[in-house]
């Protein structure tokens, strides 16, 4: 059996009794990031085999964690944070565990983009989950103006590095959209920074940004004079 395996975002404690459980039982455990998962791993003393699998080892280690499946071994799989597959590695396995017959369940854990969803003070009853904006601007500009054209809310990852980039090309296109910029969840220096594109940019232009970031872009409906309908903004 393969276990995909949802882990902490940032707070240990975040971890499921199902999850340890799976855990403590698997035969052996692929991770993202051998350091990261040690972390948890040492936390509540489980001592078990890790592999890494990443982006690039993905090809040659699903054939070898296949052929462990395949020998009547039980691996979890685990990403960096959250759950593996939602940008992160996981669906080649999972592909691969289809074509092979191999039994397979999901393990729910904590997600980066439910609990800025949620934590946005956004609608929540239709949304849209587009990972991380891309690299290139011309790009980045033609995905914000989709996003604001939608009717839904639309959830990203970005990067504290090109984040200011990405709110000032927002602020261009519709200064007044309600957004929120979610920062380090669950960790100690969490931030939900709620407002207009106008306000949130003007907060990070002063305070550069740290750490990961989830971007919540309100529906074409969440104009800042309708923050009665798309939540009412504010910062913790």
């Amino acid at each position: 059996m393969l276990y995909i395996v949802g882990s902490p975002i940032g707070n240990l404690s975040d971890i499921s009794l199902r999850a340890l459980e799976v855990l403590r039982q698997v035969n052996r455990i692929a991770a993202e990031d051998t350091r990261r998962i040690r972390i948890l791993l040492n936390h509540y003393e489980i001592v078990k085999p890790v592999l890494s699998y990443h982006q690039f080892n993905e090809a040659k280690r699903t054939a070898e964690i296949i052929q462990y499946l395949e020998q009547g071994e039980s691996i979890a799989l685990v990403s960096d944070a959250g759950m593996p597959t939602i940008s992160d590695p996981g669906f080649r396995l999972i592909t691969r565990c289809q074509q092979n017959q191999i039994p397979f369940t999901v393990i729910p854990g904590p997600s980066a983009v439910t609990t800025a969803l949620v934590g946005s003070g956004l609608p929540t009853d239709s949304f849209y989950f587009g990972g991380f904006l891309p690299n290139k601007s011309g790009q980045r500009e033609r995905e914000l103006r989709t996003a604001l054209q939608r009717e839904c809310t639309s959830i990203y990852f970005e990067s504290p590095y090109r984040l200011l980039k990405t709110l000032e090309a927002l602020n261009s296109l519709d200064p007044t959209r309600l957004i929120c910029v979610a920062r380090e969840l669950t960790k100690h220096f969490e931030e939900f920074r709620r407002g207009t594109v106008a306000e949130v940019r003007e907060h990070f232009a002063a305070h550069l940004p740290r750490g990961e970031i989830t971007l919540v872009i309100s529906g074409s409906s969440g104009k800042a004079g309708n923050k009665a309908d798309a939540g009412s903004p504010g910062n913790e």
